[in-house]
């Protein structure tokens, strides 16, 4: 099965190629330009690379949140023209879980934090308990940093990874001491080749491309503010 895999949910934008469960190629790049101008570039570097045509691949995949609004439309927008253009079904993949993937192995909890602004993170917590996929301990939600540390356990090693390293590790590391550690860059952020791992897992879960939605926790800023307006005319 020949997957292709995109990720535009947060800094960095990338996408993988897998082919009966192996990454055959690989592309990611956080540089300062939009992902609309980058994502659809290395889609087409992948598939050249690989002699591949978009109806080649088998199967669809597009991070689909939590992360920032714009770029996760992006990748999901994407992926859905090109799998409706082929006929071919997809896979929604949670940037929480796929940043996990990167702590294959970790004997504690796995925390990937990404920074959702306003005083919060998206996040989520996992344990690896002898599958290939991480157990979930703690669903996605959109949280103050010391309200997620709090439904963390007490008596265990916790891994952080993802975006919100960069903002948040400081007070984590106050929060719970040692028992805080930090992955390496390498492993530090959502990689498009643990997208296609879990889209390959999960491929019995697949849908047709218009079915496939991003998953924001939050209503987008400008909906919020919308919101607000409303209710504070409604009250005078």
């Amino acid at each position: 099965m020949r997957i292709l895999a995109v990720d535009t949910s947060g800094p960095f934008a990338g996408a993988a190629l897998m082919e009966d469960g192996v990454v055959t190629h690989e592309i990611a790049a956080c540089h300062g330009l939009t992902h609309s101008q980058t994502s659809l570039p290395m889609v087409e570097q992948a598939l050249e690379a690989a002699g591949l045509a978009p109806a080649d691949i088998d199967l669809f995949a597009a991070v689909t949140g939590p992360g920032s609004f714009t770029g996760v439309r992006i990748g999901v927008c994407e992926v859905k023209g090109l799998a409706h253009a082929c006929g071919k079904k997809v896979v929604g993949v949670d940037a929480l879980e796929a940043l996990a993937v990167n702590a294959f192995g970790f004997p504690g909890v796995v925390c990937p934090i990404l920074d959702a602004r306003r005083s919060q993170v998206y996040c989520a917590a996992f344990r690896f308990s002898g599958g290939s996929l991480p157990a979930r301990l703690l669903p996605d939600e959109a949280l103050p940093l010391a309200e997620f540390l709090a439904r963390l356990p007490q008596d265990e090693r916790c891994l952080f990874l993802g975006d919100g390293l960069k903002v948040h590790f400081p007070a984590v590391r106050a929060a719970l001491g040692e028992r805080a550690v930090t992955a390496p860059a390498p492993a530090a952020y959502l990689r498009a080749s643990a997208a296609c791992f879990i889209a390959q897992q999960r491929a019995g879960e697949a849908v047709d491309a218009m079915a496939l939605e991003p998953a924001y926790l939050r209503a987008p800023q400008a909906e919020r503010e919308r919101s607000a307006r409303l209710a504070q005319a409604g009250g005078e």
